[in-house]
């Protein structure tokens, strides 16, 4: 076998590893898992989450944990400390909400 075809099949199997691994992280939040987040005073806060970071509800089309479009997308939430969401400030003077904006 040729160095190209080595390197070739090395950069292919890194780029399915890290494909996998991102799919992965992508599921739904289980019950244990939100339950666990409520348990230690946390609570959801929509419009604070980069994108791809928010642990949940990112709208149509999407699939949950980590599928934000957008930073700061209004439909999607982060757990945050509980009380602290609506003193989260974001661009634009925006601040958290314990609701969907």
């Amino acid at each position: 076998m040729s160095t190209k075809t080595n390197v070739s099949s090395a950069i292919l199997a890194g780029a399915m590893a890290t494909a996998l691994a991102s799919l992965a992280n992508a599921g739904p939040l289980t019950k244990a898992e939100a339950d666990a987040a409520t348990a230690a005073g946390k609570e959801k806060c929509y419009g604070v989450a980069l994108k791809g970071q928010n642990d949940c509800a990112a709208g149509p089309g999407t699939t949950c944990q980590g599928s934000s479009t957008v930073d700061f997308q209004g439909n999607a939430w982060k757990f945050v400390q509980k009380g602290t969401c609506a003193s989260i400030v974001v661009p634009n003077g925006k601040h958290g909400s314990l609701k969907p904006v």
